[in-house]
């Protein structure tokens, strides 16, 4: 990632949950107008969340995105109202290690919530209600990763993440990542702005992606979103 010299954006990437939602999780609007001016503007807009795919079409289709986006943490993608949803992984050993850490909770007399199992192809996700050491004492003979991001604890199959996806869903656009600005707030999001023409972290992002972005804002959540638009936008528009 290189922000010196000329830089011509063909598209955005963005992360959903703590980047263009404010402090309470709720959607910041002036993030929403400012996605839809870069739509407006010929410029496409990603989507990259943990969440299902169902969240993320209808998300995608009411900020008028126009259907480009990476859910459960990379294991699928959609590139556009055209395209079929593509599953990146299997989903299945996820879901057997989730069962094994149901099983080994209730005998510690604790209850798992887990978040929209059924609608879910390959992570799982549940509650932080668990300490993430012991989410991987757990399901350690399992062949996944763990994954804190900071809103849910989700258990996928190793090599799914943001950025594998990203690589993923670029190609099925005839783009190239280095075509695209990346904003983002957490750990999972690291490899998707080091793949990215440029990153940038919203002030309230941990610690480590800010080590790993061009630019940090200085203002945090929607707010830090609108403002990393704003000092960019004239480079979507130099294409």
């Amino acid at each position: 990632m290189n922000m010196s010299g000329p830089r011509r954006f063909r598209g955005l990437i963005t992360d959903i949950d703590g980047t263009i939602t404010d402090p309470r999780r709720r959607v910041h609007t002036g993030a929403i107008e400012s996605i839809r001016q870069l739509v407006d503007a010929g410029i496409c807009v990603v989507l990259a969340s943990g969440n299902t795919a169902c969240f993320m079409d209808a998300f995608s289709k009411m900020t008028g995105t126009g259907g480009f986006y990476i859910g459960e943490n990379g294991g699928i993608v959609r590139s556009g109202w055209n395209s079929g949803l593509s599953v990146l992984a299997d989903g299945t050993a996820p879901r057997v290690a989730l069962w094994d850490l149901v099983l080994a909770c209730r005998k510690r007399g604790i209850e798992i919530d887990h978040y929209s199992l059924p609608y879910r192809f390959v992570d799982v996700a549940f509650a932080r209600t668990l300490p993430v050491s012991l989410v991987n004492e757990i399901v350690s003979n399992h062949p996944v990763e763990v994954l804190d991001t900071g809103f849910a604890i989700h258990i996928h199959p190793p090599g799914v993440s943001k950025g594998a996806a990203f690589t993923k869903l670029a190609e099925l656009l005839g783009m190239e990542t280095s075509d695209f600005l990346a904003v983002g707030d957490g750990e999972n999001d690291i490899d998707m702005l080091e793949r990215a023409g440029a990153g940038v972290a919203v002030a309230n992002a941990h610690p480590r992606l800010k080590q790993h972005a061009d630019e940090v804002t200085e203002k945090e959540f929607g707010d830090g979103f609108v403002e990393a638009l704003e000092r960019n936008f004239t480079h979507f528009l130099d294409r």
